[in-house]
């Protein structure tokens, strides 16, 4: 009689399940392993509260979120960051520059999963290591002045780097989740919903007035224990266009659409634009074209669009796993190149000093 894990017993299963189970520190014990400083602490706070104020219109710089698609090398990642922060000075003046570190990616299927999952990049998924590394990079990130945001895709991973972003994206796959939802309702920072993956707005806007209320939910508590987690609910929210399965939905007639569904609903008009993803057809190099159009309708007086998210590494391009990688170019999403990425900000930079003078 052949024998299959299937045939097991249901007793004999947990068993080995149970075996193969590895316990993480808890998220306090990697905070305290990995502090934060009083001075790095305060800079985090004037960064939410500089986010917040171009959220609500009383600081008219341009939000933008840029960086790797995902982060799967910290020294190249350190290295986009110092460039990246010399940038952020040259531009400060219209533009808040973010950057964008991503440490977990969402997989359609199955794949790398991210440098919080597996850092050595080799299926062995040492998440203990990976999410000290992600927390240790964050931290080198801050300590170069810049602020920090990623896309939180597991709930109980965020426990681990909460206290280091000054922003966080929630994706297309999971603005939908309830659980997504009551999370971002208790975040001490700004949150961007994206819109579904077919383009509609509908469920992030859902998203949105389900985050700005208090919640009562199920969690992990810093310790690690499951625990009852009470939130106040998040007034920092907004919308982030990334277009859809019928194509952009950053044309002005997209935009001037969702802002009167967001005036219906009474809910501030607020709007990020994905430059990445089905808004440039998945060719990263269009990127500077999408920023472009939008940054032409900000000029015109559009001021609900305040802010841009641009996938952006020292190399362009994209590359697969393998054992032999290029430095510097992604292995997830394709990216534009830093010198690209460099000038396109500071044309763009230049065109709203100009509108500003004249």
């Amino acid at each position: 009689m052949n024998s299959s894990v299937s045939a097991l017993p249901l007793s004999t299963l947990n068993s080995a399940n149970e075996a193969l189970t590895l316990r993480l520190p808890s998220s306090l014990q990697l905070k305290q392993q990995l502090p934060l400083s009083n001075a790095l602490s305060n800079q985090i706070v004037a960064h939410r509260q500089a986010v917040r104020a171009i959220l609500n219109g009383e600081d008219q710089r341009l939000l933008v979120i840029v960086g790797p698609c995902s982060i799967h090398d910290p020294k190249s990642a350190l290295e986009y960051a110092e460039k990246l922060a010399q940038l952020a000075s040259e531009v400060r003046e219209s533009m808040l520059l973010v950057m964008r570190a991503y440490v977990e990616k969402p997989r359609t299927t199955v794949g790398w999963k991210g440098l919080a999952y597996d850092p050595h990049l080799d299926g062995s998924d040492d998440m203990a290591a990976g999410l000290a590394l992600s927390r240790e990079l964050m931290l080198e990130m801050i300590r170069l002045g810049l602020p920090v945001a990623t896309e939180l895709l597991q709930p109980m991973a965020a426990g681990y780097f909460d206290d280091l972003l000054s922003w966080v994206a929630i994706g297309a796959r999971t603005t939908e989740s309830q659980i997504h939802r009551e999370m971002a309702s208790g975040l001490g920072m700004p949150v961007g919903f994206k819109n579904g993956t077919d383009g509609g707005v509908a469920i992030a806007v859902d998203a949105m007035r389900s985050a700005a209320h208090p919640h009562r939910h199920f969690g992990v508590d810093s310790q690690g224990h499951p625990a009852i987690i009470p939130t106040l609910g998040n007034p920092d929210t907004h919308l982030v266009l990334r277009g859809g399965h019928q194509g952009p939905n950053y044309d002005r007639e997209s935009v001037s659409r969702i802002n009167s569904e967001l005036n219906r609903l009474k809910i501030p008009s607020r709007i990020m634009v994905d430059c990445s993803h089905a808004n440039s057809g998945k060719d990263p190099l269009r990127q500077p074209d999408v920023f472009n159009h939008v940054l032409e309708q900000r000029l015109q007086g559009d001021r609900s669009l305040i802010g841009m998210m641009l996938e952006s590494h020292l190399f362009e391009g994209c590359q697969p796993l393998s054992e032999s990688l290029r430095y510097g170019v992604s292995v997830t999403d394709g990216c534009l190149g830093f010198e690209a990425t460099r000038q396109l900000l500071l044309d763009a930079a230049h065109r709203m000093r100009e509108q500003t003078s004249a």
